[in-house]
């Protein structure tokens, strides 16, 4: 008999327990439609009177909307632009329902004593009704997460089955804050996560990596509410029940199938080669005739070829190019790129193009940092037609540490102009719109001045290699560097993640073409163009292969940028990642073997 524990989000539960009765009967359905003989037990664990004794005010709200949307994740600021939520850039109406969870997202999460009690209130549950499955709703979740995070519970539902729904766990505030910006692989049997991308209330997928958890996509929309958060809904929706509930149905909590399907994965992971896989892009024809450039194709090409020398297949090859170049396009292969990575796969990302800084916005329609980002064909200086962090991060932050990922982008973002000899700069002006909004009036002066913006991380800001991470203002989200997941002062961050025992967000290894207030250039190779980055690149790397020996990341950076100033290019090279590893050869690189005696025999 399946034994479902489930742990309500936020709202009034206890002067109305019709929703019990709900989602009982929901759950029993669900699964007696996959097994009709299955008699199924819902108890409940309640929150709320928890939460009475730690009331809101409208200053911890309003912080709470501030932090849980900064990065612009989910659909929220999407219905706030949209104007279904309260005005645009505003919060003025925005559902009672929305800002208690916000609220109380908050509280929890900087809450030491608040996580305590609900932790110990969810273990005394599991102690009580001993579960075969814990399954838990927006905030619920988060309590869920803690609990099995939490070095002294994390065994408490080991081979047992965990339910997350409606979830706000990969937040970008939350997971900073209380998780070091890693999601921690969980003792259970088996996680499922259940994610509507329709859903409003500060929810984010999760890109998690490991043999005992898969991410359920259950879109629907709520015809009653405009949040589409409504747990009934989840556990109905189609996929949950063809999915989750037809393991719980066929005893897979309990009987050991989930523990087997794992153990079979995990040698599967052993016994399978390292997956390769490159994802190139290169736009020449932006849409504006003066935003054009001569090289960037040729750029993917050259790379290419380069890495079918080292060993990847052309079949694990991806172009983009041109109009098919758009912000979705990108994205899309980038997810394609990354999806399934695994201990010792091979992936690299390569970019030729323009790049841009976009001004960043809090929730009251102020400038409060900088993106650094790529443009698509289709950009309109805008998040939604960029490629920035924000939504790279999702993709790679959560990788193995022992995948490896290469990122390569020759692009500048400091604008664009022309050098002498009619080489094209990679980088684009704003418009005198979007410049403004970075400017400030000095009236001392009677000038213009640059806006000052706060510090991404002012721990972070302060380091000696911080202009590597959060830029020249320290107010930069720089491609690569998982700045909006680094919440926490250094000192906290570390003790953070080293409790829960990770290493923070996984970072790629990323080059970079020049400097933040550098330009890269192109060159004219005869009478075909190429990235000068690109192209020296390319050649030193190959002259090691020709040559039998293995280069590392930094003697890689060392001989490019050598050769960029011996050619008068006025551009630096920038290297970021892991440091230990940018010590070590490039996996890919293949040293040529000694070619064999191809002469003739005679015959006699």
């Amino acid at each position: 008999m399946p034994h479902i524990l489930a742990v309500h989000g936020v709202g009034d539960h206890h002067t109305d327990l019709s929703w019990q009765q709900d989602w009982r009967n929901t759950i029993a359905q669900s699964i007696k439609t996959m097994n009709p003989q299955a008699e199924v037990q819902v108890d409940f664990v309640a929150l709320d009177d928890i939460f009475d004794e730690y009331p809101l005010n409208a200053a911890i709200i309003a912080e709470a909307l501030e932090k849980l949307l900064a990065n612009g994740l989910g659909s929220v600021r999407d219905a706030l632009e949209e104007g279904l939520l309260g005005r645009a850039r505003g919060l003025g109406d925005i559902s009672a329902t929305l800002r208690w969870t916000a609220g109380m997202a908050l509280q929890w999460v900087e809450n030491d004593r608040l996580r305590a009690d609900t932790r110990q209130r969810l273990l005394d549950g599991i102690a009580q009704y001993k579960p075969d499955v814990v399954c838990a709703h927006s905030l619920g979740s988060l309590v869920g997460y803690d609990t099995l995070t939490d070095p002294k519970s994390r065994n408490i539902l080991q081979g047992k089955m965990f339910v997350s729904l409606g979830s706000q766990i990969a937040n970008p505030f939350v997971l900073g804050t209380f998780s070091g910006g890693r999601i921690a692989d969980l003792n259970v049997g088996m996680w499922y996560h259940l994610f509507n991308k329709h859903d409003r209330v500060f929810t984010a997928p999760i890109a998690l990596q490991a043999n005992n958890f898969a991410e359920v996509e259950t879109p629907f929309y709520d015809n009653w509410h405009l949040l589409n958060h409504d747990a009934i809904l989840y556990f109905g929706q189609p996929n949950t029940v063809n999915l989750v509930w037809r393991d719980v149905a066929a005893g897979a909590a309990t009987s050991g199938l989930t523990g087997r399907r794992k153990a079979f994965a995990e040698l599967s992971d052993l016994t399978r080669p390292p997956i390769h896989r490159a994802l190139l892009v290169g736009i020449n024809e932006y849409p504006k005739e003066q935003d054009r450039l001569a090289g960037c194709v040729n750029d993917v090409f050259l790379m290419s070829s380069m890495l079918q020398e080292s060993g990847f297949q052309a079949e694990d090859i991806r172009v983009v190019l041109d109009e098919r170049a758009t912000a979705s396009g990108i994205r899309e292969r980038l997810e394609w790129l990354l999806d399934g990575a695994a201990a010792r796969d091979q992936r690299v990302f390569f970019y030729s193009g323009h790049g841009a800084q976009l001004p960043g916005y809090n929730t009251q329609g102020q400038v409060d940092h900088v993106d650094a980002c790529l443009v698509p064909v289709d950009f309109a200086w805008s998040q939604e037609t960029a490629i920035t962090d924000d939504m790279f991060m999702h993709l790679y932050s959560q990788l193995p540490y022992d995948t490896r990922f290469l990122v390569i982008f020759d692009c500048c973002y400091s604008g664009a102009m022309t050098r002498q000899g009619g080489a094209r700069v990679r980088g684009l002006n704003p418009p005198d719109d979007i410049r403004h909004r970075l400017l400030r009036w000095d009236t001392i002066h009677e000038m213009w001045v640059p806006r000052p913006l706060p510090a991404a991380n002012p721990s972070l800001a302060a380091q000696s290699d911080a202009t590597d991470y959060v830029g020249e203002s320290r107010a930069t989200r720089l491609l690569g560097r998982a700045v909006g997941l680094r919440t926490l002062p250094n000192k906290t961050y570390d003790q953070v993640r080293k409790a829960l025992g990770h290493h923070g967000p996984y970072l790629p290894i990323v080059y970079e073409a020049c400097r933040e207030d550098q330009y890269s250039y192109e060159y004219r190779h005869g009478v075909t163009s190429y990235g000068a980055f690109t192209y020296c690149l390319a050649r030193i790397l190959r002259d090691f292969h020709k040559q039998g020996v293995a280069v590392t990341f930094e003697r890689l950076l060392q001989e490019t940028a050598e050769q960029l100033t011996e050619l008068d290019y006025q551009q630096t090279p920038v290297l970021v990642g892991p440091k230990e590893l940018l010590k070590r050869p490039i996996p890919w690189q293949r040293p040529a073997k000694p070619k064999k005696n191809r002469s003739k025999r005679i015959r006699s």
